[in-house]
């Protein structure tokens, strides 16, 4: 059973930094893309990052250039660091991996760790 275990969110000021970690355990985790995504209140769940199993990148316009996601294979971890936090990246940010089962992918995904921009 595929687990994912999300760390590092709280409380931080608008300008601020943070990095979100993922452990993944009970999969292959160098041969799947993870990713991170958010979810805010009364919105729907949305691509944050995304980074391949050979580490290809894809990020959100919303935090294109100040947000890093970057992989350890050895760790089993994913990381997601943001910069210059706004107000607007307050939300629940979730782990996602994406599994090859078969012919087909399955995603599995973490609880979750709340971010919270505030001053």
């Amino acid at each position: 059973q595929v687990q994912l275990v999300e760390s590092g969110g709280g409380l931080v000021q608008p300008g601020g930094s943070l990095r979100l970690s993922c452990a993944a355990s009970g999969t292959i985790f160098s041969a799947n893309a993870m990713g991170w995504y958010r979810q805010a209140p009364g919105k729907e769940r949305e691509l944050v990052a995304r980074i391949s199993s050979v580490g290809t990148t894809l990020y959100a316009r919303s935090v294109r250039g100040r947000s890093t996601i970057a992989r350890d294979n050895a760790e089993n971890t994913v990381y997601l660091e943001m910069n210059s936090l706004k107000f607007e990246d307050t939300a629940v940010y979730h782990c996602n991996a994406e599994v090859r089962e078969g012919f087909g992918i399955r995603q599995f995904w973490g609880q979750g760790t709340q971010v919270t921009v505030s001053s």
